[in-house]
């Protein structure tokens, strides 16, 4: 056996030890969605970081920036700002917002904050999570067969013929996909939050580890800064513009495009639950400081990945360039350091599929079958109706990554700007905008996440991306409705009361 594979399954065993574990100690809905409420920053602030990025970070932005060249650098430093952005703008507030109201979920704290929607906001909210959040794991999966089927190409051969014996045809990559889609529904679905959140910390150790490691061999390959330079000079001089070589309004799009990633970061109920989930208010500013300290060299790390790559092959050596990342480690390291980092880049796939699967069924049990249909069960029987949830959304994700050609860039773009879009402009004026009502915040829900969805289809993201429009449209809708539709005169107290409540 080799040492990729190896240190492939030595990987897995901790994250499936971990899953059996925190079975053991989730018995109630409250410990399935959120802990208990019970984590520190340390964890909380690495579960945040890894589930956050994705394996958007080891394959999305080193195919792009491959793809792009230097143009992509600003992708890194609109995350990055997003990141700081959340910490200390959002992630205080809102824990104090949903200790006050002893929330269990996004849409659970917006119903409670705008009772006036008369549960239209619930039912909004849970359907745009769910709807997104499918693409969203879908893209996970997608990653997962990708590096699995170039990482382990004979295995996946092997695998092929068993399930051909057997009367059924699969790809080689739909079964990469398939077994990262098992390893992800089993330990979310066996230990809910704190499964996830434990196995983030080992995952985010592993995508940092290889966001820092990889490049910097790399580097020392080309000959340091100067080979780098000369050789992308060489390969097409445009690589080492910021602006891919274009000028006037083409350039002003492609950085703002890049820098709009960042807006994306407070409306992502995956993180939001983070700073929902964090023991006391007073952690977060150190919970902050871990996730700044992990985002910077992630994100320059993940950039360069796909700069030394593109140095390193030419700019047409791959037709899918999102399969750069494993080809890269296999190529400048050890075997069983490469199965390190591959696995960095499969704990990056199932750090955030397992956090959009637990928000998503959370959402569908605790926020549609206990509050919409009013089912009165008990917290035992509401977790096992997580599980099950959990196991038919992650189903449906599968089928969709199956049968999509889009990129793990495109799909996560897409989630992203619709999430982004739906709940970004609500929180940020509901924490800081006295004068927000109900109203405004429903209609720039539903109109930002429409707007991502039409602009999508229409292809207008093309000359402007959906990042852009469906955040200006939510904002204006926000601002606008709630002018004309003022809350009513009984609306909780978010600020000074907040203080009061279980933070």
């Amino acid at each position: 056996m080799n040492s990729i594979l190896i240190g492939f399954i030595v990987y897995l065993c901790v994250v499936l030890v971990v899953g059996i574990l925190a079975y053991r100690r989730t018995h109630t809905q409250e410990g399935f969605i959120l802990g208990g409420r019970k984590l520190g920053p340390w964890v909380i602030a690495f579960s945040e970081r890894a589930s956050g990025e994705s394996a958007w970070l080891l394959i999305g932005l080193p195919g792009a920036a491959y793809a792009m060249g230097f143009l992509q650098l600003w992708t890194a430093i609109g995350c990055c700002t997003g990141i700081l952005f959340s910490w200390t703008v959002i992630a205080k507030r809102l824990r104090q917002e949903v200790g006050r109201t002893n929330s269990l979920t996004l849409p659970g704290y917006f119903q409670e904050r705008f009772p006036e929607t008369r549960g239209y906001l619930r039912l909004v909210s849970s359907l745009i999570i769910t709807f997104f959040f499918t693409f969203y794991v879908a893209a996970q999966f997608n990653a997962a067969g990708k590096v699995l089927d170039t990482t382990f190409g004979d295995l996946m051969l092997s695998l092929r013929d068993f399930f051909i014996s057997g009367g059924l045809t699969l790809e080689t990559t739909t079964i990469g996909m398939l077994i990262g889609a098992l390893i992800v529904l089993f330990y979310t679905a066996m230990g809910g939050f704190v499964a996830v959140a434990w196995t983030d910390v080992a995952q985010g150790i592993l995508m940092v580890f290889t966001c820092v490691v990889l490049p910097m061999v790399g580097l020392n390959a080309l000959g340091g800064w100067e080979g780098l330079a000369a050789r992308l000079h060489e390969i097409d001089p445009d690589h080492l513009s910021l602006s891919h070589g274009t000028t006037g309004q083409a350039a002003f799009l492609g950085i703002i495009g890049g820098l709009s990633w960042g807006l994306g970061y407070m409306g992502q109920p995956h993180l939001l639950t983070r700073f929902m989930a964090i023991r006391r208010a007073t952690e977060i500013r150190t919970g902050s400081l871990i996730a700044m300290w992990w985002a910077v060299p992630a994100f320059w790390g993940a950039f360069l990945i796909g700069i030394i790559g593109l140095a390193t092959y030419g700019g047409t050596a791959f037709e899918d360039p999102e399969r750069l990342m494993p080809i890269l480690a296999q190529s400048l390291m050890p075997g069983w350091l490469a199965g390190i980092m591959i696995s960095g880049a499969i704990a990056a796939m199932m750090s955030t599929a397992d956090s959009q699967l637990l928000v998503t069924t959370s959402t569908l049990s605790e926020d549609v079958y206990h509050k919409m249909f009013k089912q009165e069960v008990t917290p035992e029987r509401l977790a096992t109706i997580s599980r099950l949830a959990t196991l038919t959304v992650g189903g449906v994700a599968f089928i969709l990554a199956v049968r999509s050609t889009e990129l793990v860039y495109t799909l996560v773009s897409f989630a992203w700007a619709g999430l982004s879009a739906a709940f970004g402009p609500a929180l940020l004026l509901t924490l800081w905008w006295k004068r927000v009502s109900g109203h405004g915040v429903l209609a720039g829900m539903a109109g930002g996440a429409l707007t991502v969805i039409l602009w999508k289809m229409l292809g207008w993201d093309a000359w402007l991306t959906e990042r852009v429009s469906g955040y200006v449209v939510a904002m204006i809708l926000v601002v606008g409705v709630s002018l004309l539709k003022p809350p009513p005169r009984t609306v909780p107290p978010t600020h000074a009361a907040s203080q009061g409540g279980r933070s």
